[in-house]
């Protein structure tokens, strides 16, 4: 009923037309155009209004064109054959020189054929599949913006707020497929991943939609991208809102198709559909478009004017300048042979007039109510997309997109301003999320009702304390364990929510390991687990098929080398500690000194008077005993007991330094490495050793080391074997391993070896998940906060304790046995000491020179030199006896008479006289 009362009304308007232009002027040439369209819907009474109201205005304010467009319209009855079926019609009993419509992508592609082969321009205003494109035909038009320019205001509104994961659901025909490249490429661009794609027929029951929708709750992903005609999308977001898919957390995108048309949607529809996000076309506002509104308002009260209907209104004003310009002439269709068996569309014949037509409606320009028409390369171009929010009964706008500036939230809004700005808050309004949030959607969470995460772990023999994977013996179950393991439970417990997992041994059937670790990462990316947990380091040839979370442990690899004790122990080793000419330094100074104290004594005092021989062995005497500060000779005058005073000090620091030294030669381990560089242990050829299943094996063939000499091991004790046994004995010369393992290691080993080297840079040990998943985001801030708290160095203190509790940590040590070579004591070290002995030295002689030759004539120096100052004496003897015995006077007389004899006697000179 409601169908044949819109028929009525079409064809009434029509007539009115007719009559009317054919009441203005008899001689005005009428050109029958084409309508298709699905009367009885909504859209259809709009756009025929449109129509209807262009034409009448169109030619009230043209009167002096000589053409006048006469609408015919077909009733594609909401089908593609329909559709196709009424474009033959047309063309084949109106013979009409061109066609408006058809209403769906899926019917404007048959229709583009037709077109094509009769030369009859197709003009549509809202068949928006980019599929149409590929037709290539210059036979269409499309008045209208296609779906793909939307993609990177949908891409712009992901981006800005940090979704990872999208899912897009659409409709099964060419119209929610034509859209689905480009959309995919846009969010490729901003490494956004696609995990799901819903696709819901057209006619899909409420059933069907439940058992999809269903199957979405069970995912992480929140985010949803909708694409379909607004039939079907009320009946789903009707189900989604049912089903509890529009709770806080959820997001939810319109493509313009939806948005475009929400008030044809009925209340339910609109009600569930609170706080959605929708891109929608912008139509800027301006004077004509005004009044039009309103006289549109007064006419038809009951409907809402819609994007749609201005394109068509736009369209109809286009094909009638077009056909004004190219005149009347040759407005037929070739003649067929009828006579030969053809089919109904080569029965048709060609157009004459179409080739023309199109040539100057793709010239055409002017501004139509929906903007600036112009086609290019067959359809319009768009500047400006709206973004809405739904809420309550209508959309409200909280911004717009341009190609140029982006997401703002007003168009004059400048693009310097908005390079400055930080937050989404910035770009657009306020928006209210489904269930009434007000704060932003994370855009994924982990289901109650999902799937465990599915988590692979390495089988090892080796380095357990990592991870270890062993047989409970009371419930015969797999037990896995390990720091890493127990790293992760910390890093699930920080998360603010739950994370259900199992852990999967990588192993065969028999228990052994199925592969190294880049094939048990290579398994996330087939997706056979869902993440990996263990010690996985993070390599760039990894992270190019997967995601690591943030490393939980120090990186580096270093190379390990055993360590020989550099001391030789002998029957000489006491001199080892002094440098020989410190050993000459001193003992110069051992007679200097000696020499001095001789020189100034001798004369006053009898213990350095006698013969030659005696004094010189006096020297000497003198000299040594002063080592254990023992001398038997008394000095008696002020400079030389400054001086000895003096060479006691230096000889404390000596013998003392000497003592320290050689303690030290004879007792400490003086270890140096056997190997310095790496570069040392590939010019020579050696075997090195490396940890089993290790990427460690790829780098050293990679900086030169041969297969052949490569050796793998398991656990710490198979290492020490084979660096025991050493390269002579089938053992390697060094071992290169991962900072976690050199900690293990060395915490049971560290007397024997030393790292002396990290020839390769590495990120550490990190969680691995698939590419582009969200939960790496969320593990990252867990692990950050774990290493941070004192749970993370607990479980450092409870897996990395040393076996041998004297070995530091190599971490907190870098350098766990250092090099204690014995440095051999020189006369640098003591030169200033030795300076000022010999400045006494120089002082005292010096002294006693001047005054000596101040009182003595030159002729008579070595006898008054070598006779005794009996007078000098005895003043400085009686000195000494006031604080000695009474009876030192007469002891001193006698030792100095007989010195006296002694000189006397072994002095001729004095004998003679």
């Amino acid at each position: 009923m409601k169908r044949n009362k819109s028929l009525l009304v079409f064809f009434i308007s029509i007539i009115i037309l007719v009559e009317l232009s054919r009441g203005q002027n008899n001689r005005k040439t009428e050109v029958n155009v084409g309508v298709v369209t699905d009367v009885g819907t909504v859209l259809s009474d709009i756009e025929m209004r449109c129509i209807n109201l262009s034409l009448a205005d169109f030619y009230s304010s043209r009167p002096q064109f000589q053409t006048r467009l006469i609408p015919n319209i077909a009733d594609s009855r909401n089908d593609v054959v329909g559709a196709a079926a009424a474009a033959l019609k047309l063309i084949k009993n109106k013979q009409v020189m061109a066609i408006l419509g058809p209403q769906t992508s899926m019917q404007a592609h048959f229709m583009i054929d037709i077109g094509q082969k009769s030369q009859v321009p197709i003009v549509s205003y809202s068949a928006t599949s980019p599929s149409l494109t590929s037709l290539r035909s210059p036979y269409f038009f499309r008045a209208t913006y296609e779906d793909s320019f939307q993609v990177n205001a949908i891409s712009s509104i992901i981006k800005l707020f940090g979704w990872r994961e999208v899912v897009i659901v659409y409709v099964e025909n060419t119209f929610g497929e034509g859209i689905m490249p480009h959309l995919t490429d846009a969010l490729q661009e901003i490494n956004v991943r696609i995990p799901y794609r819903s696709v819901i027929s057209l006619n899909a029951t409420y059933h069907e939609i439940s058992l999809e929708l269903s199957k979405m709750m069970t995912m992480p992903t929140r985010v949803f991208i909708v694409h379909m005609s607004t039939s079907l999308a009320s009946r789903i977001f009707t189900k989604i809102n049912e089903i509890g898919l529009m709770k806080a957390g959820y997001v939810w995108i319109l493509t313009n198709g939806i948005a475009d048309q929400l008030s044809s949607i009925n209340e339910t529809g609109i009600e569930a559909m609170q706080g959605v996000l929708g891109v929608k076309t912008y139509v800027r506002k301006f004077k004509e478009l005004e009044k039009f509104r309103a006289r549109w308002r007064k006419m038809f009260p009951e409907m809402e004017l819609n994007a749609f209907g201005l394109w068509a209104y736009d369209a109809v004003t286009a094909l009638a300048i077009a056909i004004e310009e190219a005149g009347t002439n040759n407005m037929t269709f070739s003649n067929v042979d009828l006579g030969r068996n053809v089919s109904e569309l080569e029965a048709l014949g060609l157009s004459q007039y179409g080739p023309k037509l199109i040539q100057i409606l793709s010239q055409v320009q002017f501004k139509g109510l929906a903007g600036d028409f112009r086609f290019f390369k067959g359809q319009l171009q768009p500047s400006v997309f709206e973004i809405v929010n739904v809420i309550g009964t209508k959309e409200r706008s909280i911004g717009f997109w341009t190609e140029e500036i982006g997401l703002v939230k007003k168009l004059d809004q400048e693009q310097q301003s908005v390079g400055a700005l930080s937050t989404w808050k910035d770009h657009l309004k306020h928006i209210i999320w489904p269930g009434e949030a007000n704060s932003v959607p994370k855009g994924w969470e982990i289901p109650t009702n999902g799937k465990r995460l599915r988590i692979g772990v390495p089988k090892r023999t080796g380095y357990t304390d990592l991870v270890g994977v062993r047989k409970d013996p009371i419930t015969n179950s797999q037990v896995v364990e390990g720091f890493c393991i127990a790293f992760f439970k910390a890093v699930t417990e920080a998360m603010p929510y739950d994370v259900s997992y199992d852990f999967f041994p990588f192993e065969k059937s028999d228990g052994t390991p199925a592969g190294d670790h880049n094939d048990l990462v290579y398994q996330v990316y087939l997706g056979k687990y869902d993440a990996v947990v263990g010690d996985t380091t993070i390599l760039a040839n990894r992270s190019s098929y997967v995601d690591f979370t943030f490393p939980y442990t120090k990186s580096g690899v270093g190379l390990i080398v055993p360590v020989e004790d550099q001391v030789k122990r002998d029957s000489i080793s006491f001199l080892k500690p002094l440098t020989w000419k410190l050993w000459m330094t001193s003992f110069f100074f051992f007679f200097l000194i000696g020499f001095t104290v001789w020189f100034v004594e001798h004369r006053i005092n009898p213990d350095f008077r006698g013969p030659a021989k005696y004094q010189a062995s006096t020297i000497f005497w003198f000299a040594f005993s002063t080592m254990v500060f023992a001398p038997r000779e008394r000095v008696l005058s002020f400079g030389a007991r400054l001086l000895v005073i003096t060479w006691y000090f230096i000889v404390l620091v000596l013998t003392q330094s000497y003592t320290a030294s050689l303690a030290s030669l004879l007792t400490t381990r003086q270890l140096d490495p056997t190997i310095t560089s790496m570069r040392s242990l590939i010019e020579k050829g050696e075997k090195v050793g490396y940890t089993r299943t290790s990427f460690i094996f790829g780098k050293l063939t990679e900086a030169g080391f041969a297969r052949s000499s490569l050796i793998p091991f398991d656990t710490a004790d198979d290492c020490d074997e084979l660096m025991r046994k050493g390269p002579e004995n089938g053992g390697v010369s060094a071992a290169f391993m991962e900072l976690p393992y050199m900690r293990l290691f060395l915490g049971q080993y560290c007397k024997a070896y030393q790292v002396v080297e990290e020839p390769f840079s590495v990120d550490g040990f990190g969680f691995v998940f698939p590419i582009g998943s969200p939960l790496v985001a969320d593990v990252s801030r867990a692990i950050l906060k774990v290493a941070e708290s004192t749970k993370g160095r607990d479980l450092e203190q409870a897996f990395f304790k040393n076996k041998d509790e004297t070995c530091p940590d190599p971490v907190t040590n870098p350098d766990p046995n250092p090099s204690t070579k014995s440095r051999q004591l020189g006369v640098d070290s003591f030169w200033v000491l030795f300076l000022i002995a010999f400045a006494m030295c120089v002082f005292t002689l010096g002294k006693f020179s001047f005054f000596f030759f101040k009182k003595t004539q030159v002729n008579n120096l070595w006898q008054e030199f070598n006779q005794p100052d009996m007078d000098s004496y005895l003043n400085r003897v009686e000195k000494c006896s006031c604080s000695s015995s009474p009876h030192m006077p007469n002891n001193n007389t006698q030792e100095v008479n007989q010195a006296n004899n002694q000189s006397d006697t072994s002095n001729p000179t004095s004998l003679s006289e």
